[in-house]
């Protein structure tokens, strides 16, 4: 269906892709693999007619084409859903999904019952037949927001499908839903273009893998001739060593809460002490997050205590949660983590506005300091943030929050579209920490992350805690039971 031959782009000082090949046919999953920085996002824009390959020739169907914007590749039937999110908040889902092209009555204007007919129908196909079409985009969840996108690209019935990070903010049942939604747009004929992460979902979907590293092509292979290992060693250039991580849990309690509840969470009871990583798992609206916002003095506590070093504290106001010593890594980097047009250091003092005195002196060294300590890679601390990788970026939201010197990080998905050598670096920096004596709330949902990193797991379902698992009770397979509630406990867990 689609073949590229010899792509190459280069923008000043970096060479984003080189002499880069690749064929797509129709009815196949296929995986393109590769550190953030390898060239995949470039290459799916010279697909998508948003950017122009320097060299090479894109060829559709056996006819050289050079997509010269957006529009003309949709036109094609190239649709792409990028792992950021393009709707706009004010719109609702209908007229986001079909933006530019809704129906229309035979005077010309939209034809508000069939769009509303027609966005629910493909809701449904989605699995999301509880989000009204005419409800606001602003007010949907994240992995809402995901689907719907997700659904924009669908609605134009594309013959080539690029999806990019699909999965970074859904979870297990939207995961599914989606699966089986390209296993059937394979089966009748549509290509579709896989990028992630995530090497479980790549060898449970992909049919062909191709591998890009620093803009150059490595192969492409059938999935069934790679595994886990050599996909990876492929990518990185080396072989990740597995990490087991000792414990730097403290006797001492740093948190308390007992019987809190908010909005989205009812009577949570659970401590986190001293040097400990304490993991909150569940599926997609368990209440998680907004456990963790309530506890940043983000949202509104309604009832029950919470102890901060033995002493009981209420916040109305996250500026009085990080002067008590907390601080919040939000799960999405983009929009509320990271200040994409303002330079390391500026992103660096930004939490630290009210301390005038320390960022008049220090402000670049405090920059300099955390590009060495967490491994930033950049040209300058002057470079913007939004011009990083994904996992530098991360830290670098990372870098903002430790400036403040916290006692508490909550941390909400702290590996969202980062590869695999960044998480690695990640995971190390969350440990190094906790030796150091700081206590880290973590959510993820990502089940091998949080078997890995945490010493305790609080699995949540529909707001409520069911159960606090030890790291060595704790399995993957116990988690989702507990969290689908296919699993009853004995009895009610009180901490």
């Amino acid at each position: 269906m689609l073949e590229l031959k010899n792509i190459s782009k280069a923008y000043p000082g970096v060479q984003a892709l080189s002499r880069v090949s690749l064929h797509i046919q129709a009815g196949e999953i296929h995986a393109i693999c590769g550190e953030n920085g390898a060239g995949k996002s470039t290459l799916m824009n010279i697909i998508a007619g948003n950017i122009a390959p320097d060299e090479g020739e894109l060829i559709w169907e056996g006819n050289p084409i050079q997509p010269a914007s957006f529009h003309a590749a949709a036109a094609l039937g190239i649709a792409i859903v990028y792992q950021e999110r393009s709707l706009v908040d004010e719109l609702s889902v209908a007229e986001n999904i079909y933006v530019g092209k809704p129906p229309l009555t035979p005077w010309g204007l939209i034809d508000v019952k069939r769009l509303t007919q027609q966005t629910r129908l493909l809701l449904q196909g989605l699995g999301l037949d509880t989000i009204d079409p005419q409800s606001l985009v602003g007010s949907l969840s994240p992995a809402q927001k995901q689907m719907v996108e997700i659904a924009k690209a669908l609605a134009a019935n594309p013959r080539l499908l690029i999806l990019d990070e699909p999965t970074s903010s859904i979870g297990e049942k939207e995961s599914r839903v989606l699966f089986q939604m390209l296993q059937q747009l394979k089966q009748a004929g549509t290509a579709i273009i896989y990028i992630s992460h995530r090497m479980a979902e790549i060898f449970q979907i992909a049919d062909r893998i191709t591998v890009l590293k620093d803009g150059v092509g490595q192969g492409t292979f059938d999935a069934a001739e790679l595994n886990p290992a050599r996909l990876i060693q492929l990518m990185v250039g080396r072989t990740l060593q597995e990490t087991h991580f000792a414990s730097y849990a403290q006797p001492d309690v740093y948190l308390q809460i007992h019987q809190l509840s908010g909005s989205g969470f009812q009577d949570i009871s659970l401590h986190l002490h001293k040097g400990e990583i304490f993991a909150l798992a569940g599926l997609v609206g368990a209440g998680r997050t907004e456990l963790a916002l309530a506890l940043f003095g983000d949202t509104p506590i309604v009832s029950g205590t919470v102890q901060l070093n033995g002493r009981e504290i209420r916040f109305r106001h996250p500026e009085e949660a990080i002067a008590q010593g907390i601080a919040y890594v939000p799960e999405d980097r983009k929009s509320a983590g990271v200040f994409p047009e303002r330079s390391i250091t500026e992103n660096v003092q930004a939490t630290l506005l009210s301390r005038s005195f320390w960022l008049d002196a220090s402000a670049s060294a405090a920059a300099t300091h955390f590009c060495e300590k967490l491994n930033i890679k950049t040209p300058s601390i002057q470079q913007k943030a939004g011009l990083l990788s994904g996992g530098n970026q991360q830290k670098v939201v990372l870098a903002k929050w430790l400036a403040t010197q916290p006692g508490l990080l909550i941390i909400d998905e702290p590996t969202h579209g980062v590869d695999v050598g960044a998480k690695a670096e990640i995971y190390q920096i969350l440990k190094d920490l906790t030796q150091q004596g700081l206590s880290i709330l973590l959510i993820s949902s990502e089940l091998p992350e949080v078997l890995l990193l945490a010493d305790r797991i609080g699995v949540l379902r529909q707001g409520r805690l069911v159960k606090i698992l030890d790291k060595s009770e704790a399995s993957e397979s116990l988690i989702l039971s507990l969290a689908s509630g296919t699993y009853a406990p004995k009895s009610d867990y009180n901490d």
